[in-house]
């Protein structure tokens, strides 16, 4: 009977035992998820290795874990996960989510980052909250993973492989071969020629250096002369051009006085010409009509001799 009764009463101590454990750690789950702050994440691409339980951590940070997986109800292009995350994580504005591969496991796991330094938290907003939280509670925006980007981008990737490839095999054809190792062999020639002409190659451009000197020392020297002129002009042009303006200040006085002399003079040239300029032409007819007698009186003496002025001229002699 006492054996009985003991058995009975460490079933009953055990039993209890198990009970106050079991109550303990349902409360201290309910404490802990009091603590935690619950988020969701609309992923529009595939969400491959992750499951309810998967590792939530910020910036390498364990800070959460995954709670729930499902399609979006309003929207099932979209992939609705909703995650739980400690108080004291920083989920402030600019915070983005991605996922990432954990190893070679096929595990993955969400990934936050990108928060501003004094940005304000992510919460549903006090005015019309379901604007920004649909489902009750606050959204995180995603930012594509560099796998899901891979993955995305696949088909559009294996698309333009196929097209390089086949224009490859287009420009490795036999005739586009034969045409490539005959511009190869004419390249081959002219670096050939090229070599043997080096040195005359070098004369050129030691005789090209030699020009580009000089003309740095033509060009320094134009512009000392531009220099020079330049200090002539300012030094010794602008005297030279006062007296230019001077000597056109007296030519305009001199115009001016001849104008005077000859408006003064045109009524003593008007009676020259209308009186004096008749007498002038019969006083040259006269000493040209004189000038022609005394042209004959000379004639005479120099044929004839002086008597010739004074009696008749010689008859010529007579011959039977």
């Amino acid at each position: 009977m006492e054996t009985r009764s003991n058995h009975v009463l460490v079933g009953a101590v055990v039993l209890g035992l198990l009970a106050a454990v079991m109550i303990a750690a349902f409360w201290f789950s309910r404490i802990s998820d009091g603590q935690d702050r619950e988020f969701d994440i609309f992923f529009k691409t595939s969400v491959n290795g992750l499951a309810k339980g998967s590792g939530v951590n910020y910036s390498g940070v364990p800070s959460g874990q995954v709670k729930s997986i499902e399609l979006w109800k309003r929207d099932p292009s979209f992939v609705k996960v909703r995650i739980a995350v400690k108080d004291e994580t920083p989920i402030l504005q600019g915070t983005t989510a991605t996922i990432a591969g954990v190893g070679f496991t096929g595990v993955s796991e969400i990934v936050l980052d990108g928060a501003v330094k004094g940005a304000p938290p992510i919460q549903c907003p006090a005015e019309n909250p379901l604007s920004a939280c649909p489902d009750g509670v606050a959204v995180i925006p995603t930012k594509p993973g560099a796998l899901g980007e891979l993955l995305n981008n696949a088909p559009q990737l294996l698309e333009r492989l196929t097209t390089l490839t086949e224009r490859l095999t287009e420009l490795l054809s036999d005739k586009n071969q034969q045409s490539i190792a005959s511009i190869l062999a004419n390249v081959e020639r002219v670096s050939g020629a090229l070599a043997d002409r080096s040195p005359e190659i070098a004369a050129t451009l030691a005789e090209a250096r030699i020009a580009v000197q000089r003309t740095g020392v033509a060009v320094e020297q134009i512009g000392k002369l531009a220099a020079t002129t330049d200090t002539m002009l300012n030094e010794e042009g602008r005297p030279l051009m006062a007296d230019l303006r001077k000597t056109v200040q007296a030519s305009t006085k001199s115009i001016e006085t001849l104008d005077k002399t000859i408006a003064e003079a045109q009524p003593g040239v008007r009676t020259f010409s209308r009186q004096t300029m008749p007498e002038v032409n019969q006083l040259v007819h006269d000493l040209r009509e004189m000038s022609r007698a005394f042209r004959g009186v000379a004639e005479k003496l120099d044929q004839q001799g002086a008597g010739s002025l004074v009696g008749s001229p010689k008859l010529p002699d007579y011959k039977p």
